[in-house]
């Protein structure tokens, strides 16, 4: 097999172009995938780049056939810059790892698979709800008093977020806004990357919402748009809300804009790079070892052997028998019978042959340890605990529920504020009374919820439309008063508040015989009153 070649542009991370991957594109396996970026289109290639206008093209032409000529046509004869390619035409950035590579590491190892798949769907797939914004709350707060006043901006509300949800749910007639935004942080946590698309109407309205994958897209060096190149098309996308950006290439007078979602790197400012990157070692160890089990299955069907002849020396016919035998006639099946003829033995020595096995007992899985390793070492550069991936024996329950609550808490809730305020420019163009608010991963059970709301409510921290807006129901009228709680309700609460009730009743069991009359001595009988 040829060497192959290295599929990051790094020398620290050549290693990882593995044929355990399965990424060589000398590999000729069927699953082969051939990982070349698409903007390293050379030479006269670059001409055939589908997407330019005739400006543009001229242009190209002329940064390729740079012509040195001088006296009667005589002209230079110097080779081309090789190094000339589509990063420099469209003058885009290079990304610092392979984007396909990255992309395709989301499939080739479970682990990883696994801890992407349980931030997605705890970031993005649990759905999403529009709440009041901070003006919002103020108004009403600020009416305060005028019920009639408070009952209309409820209803205004409520009749804004049923207009919103249909808006932004019609905007792809493909995909809901949830898969849309599932696709997008897939790549984000794949590739480091996300992109956003939007595409407005004539009249300057978002008509189109969708995504778009990341390993196709690069930066412009100015930072003044992107570029995608797929099979040889080059388009032009501007950034969010630009209005002054023209298309600087291409035949699209109204190109359409891109919402970059990065997780940022300190030695990129371009390009984002997946949590994974750390466990590239880990990554390919697992494939390594995973690849070392299957190769003994494939080529060590059954246990090897050692065939030792004695007195006398076999054929070479005899050898390659013996050879082709163990090598692929044995394999993959029972119970074989081979026969091998020597000669009898002569009156001064004697011919043996001997079958000596080498691994004569059972093979189990190796690496087994080192593999658990490695999984931990992706779990944790995901910072994703193993109960979210996998059954995880011998961990208590409440060791679990403190894991969820620091993944809640460190992980996806933040994750969830960035991609709110990318998505919350697209409501604020549509209404400022509302925001976007992504669902968060609960860690309370229905029951436990309904208590802490009933005492939230019995104290009066929270209005019964403030639990219902919670809970995803629509405001009743009246229900933006506090409860008013009864004499024996408010006695109730008032001692449950000061907890007298329960610390009257451990007090009193807890009490030694010196707090009230002694007992007698025993066989002394009861104590009378």
């Amino acid at each position: 097999m040829a060497e192959p070649t290295p599929l990051i542009e790094d020398e620290e991370f050549a290693v990882y172009e593995i044929d355990a991957l399965g990424l060589s594109p000398a590999d000729d396996r069927p699953d082969t995938v051939v990982l070349a970026d698409q903007f390293n289109v050379t030479g006269d290639d670059l001409k055939k780049v589908r997407g330019v206008n005739t400006a543009a093209k001229r242009r190209i032409t002329r940064q390729i056939e740079k012509r040195f000529v001088g006296i009667a046509g005589t002209e230079s004869k110097q080779a081309l810059d090789p190094s000339f390619s589509a990063y420099n035409v469209f003058d885009v950035v290079l990304p610092p790892y392979n984007m396909n590579y990255l992309a395709k590491l989301y499939e080739k190892n479970a682990h990883n698979n696994a801890a992407i798949n349980a931030k997605v769907y705890n970031i993005v797939a649990l759905g999403y709800d529009f709440e009041p914004t901070t003006a919002t709350l103020n108004r009403i707060d600020a009416s305060e008093g005028n019920d009639k006043a408070i009952a209309r901006l409820r209803r205004n509300l409520e009749r804004t977020k049923v207009g919103l949800e249909d808006w932004i749910e019609s905007l792809n007639e493909e995909d809901s806004f949830t898969e849309t935004l599932i696709k997008v942080w897939k790549d984000f946590e794949s590739t480091g990357n996300g992109y956003i698309e939007v595409g407005r109407t004539d009249g300057g309205e978002i008509g189109y919402l969708g995504h778009i994958p990341s390993t196709t897209i690069r930066i412009r060096r100015e930072r003044d748009g992107f570029v995608q190149m797929v099979d040889n098309l080059a388009i032009f996308f501007k950034n969010f809300g630009d209005k002054e950006q023209r298309n600087p290439f291409g035949t699209d007078s109204k190109p359409n804009e891109l919402i970059a979602v990065r997780n940022y790197t300190p030695n990129n400012t371009y390009y984002g790079v997946p949590d994974y990157i750390s466990s590239m070692n880990a990554l390919a160890g697992n494939e390594f070892s995973s690849q070392y089990n299957l190769d003994y299955f494939e080529h060590h069907a059954v246990p090897r052997h050692v065939v030792i002849v004695k007195g006398a020396s076999l054929s070479a016919r005899a050898e390659q028998q013996l050879y082709e035998f163990f090598s692929s006639s044995l394999k993959g099946k029972s119970h074989r019978t081979l026969y091998i003829p020597i000669k009898a033995d002569d009156p001064d020595r004697k011919i043996d042959v001997e079958f000596k096995a080498v691994e004569a007992n059972t093979q189990e899985a190796s690496f087994t340890g080192y593999k658990d390793s490695n999984r931990d070492e992706i779990l944790s550069a995901h910072r994703t605990p193993i109960t979210k991936v996998s059954i995880a024996p011998g961990i208590p329950l409440a060791a679990a529920r403190d894991a969820d609550k620091t993944f809640k808490e460190q992980v996806t809730r933040p994750l969830q504020r960035i991609l709110e305020r990318k998505l919350n420019m697209i409501v604020k163009e549509k209404t400022d009374a509302l925001s976007l608010r992504l669902n968060e991963l609960a860690l309370t059970d229905e029951d436990t919820q309904s208590k802490i709301d009933e005492r939230y409510l019995r104290m009066q921290v929270f209005t019964p439309n403030e639990v219902r807006i919670q809970r995803g129901l629509p405001p009743r009228d009246g229900g933006d008063e506090v409860v008013q709680l009864t004499g024996q309700q408010a006695a109730d609460q008032n001692a449950t508040g000061r907890q007298s009730r329960t610390r009257d009743s451990a007090r009193s069991a807890g009490a030694t015989d010196s707090a009230g009359a002694g007992r007698n001595e025993q066989g002394a009988g009861r104590t009378t009153p």
